[in-house]
């Protein structure tokens, strides 16, 4: 079990396997959760852009042109709608 100490001044150090396992970093941000049987949870905040950056965009792939994403909209409606893809075009 792993364990830490509170200080004077209300702060832990956290282990550092849990540090590693939240993956966190200096200035990293935590929650703090109370669930309902009472146990505290810990989640790793993540308030960085960065963090994030090119999750979305691929550079080597090119962008959809409008005829192909009205095509994916189509697709789209008609699984919605008959719960199978159409032919339109």
């Amino acid at each position: 079990m792993l364990s830490a100490i509170v200080t004077n001044q209300g702060q832990i150090t956290l282990p550092q396997e849990i540090q590693d396992h939240l993956q966190l970093s200096v200035g990293s941000r935590l929650e703090f959760v109370i669930d309902s049987n009472g146990a505290v949870k810990i989640i790793p905040l993540i308030d960085s852009v960065e963090i994030l950056s090119g999750i979305l965009h691929r550079p080597e792939r090119k962008a959809a042109t409008l005829e192909e994403m009205e095509d994916s909209i189509r697709q789209g409606a008609s699984i919605t709608l008959t719960g199978e893809p159409s032919d339109w075009t």
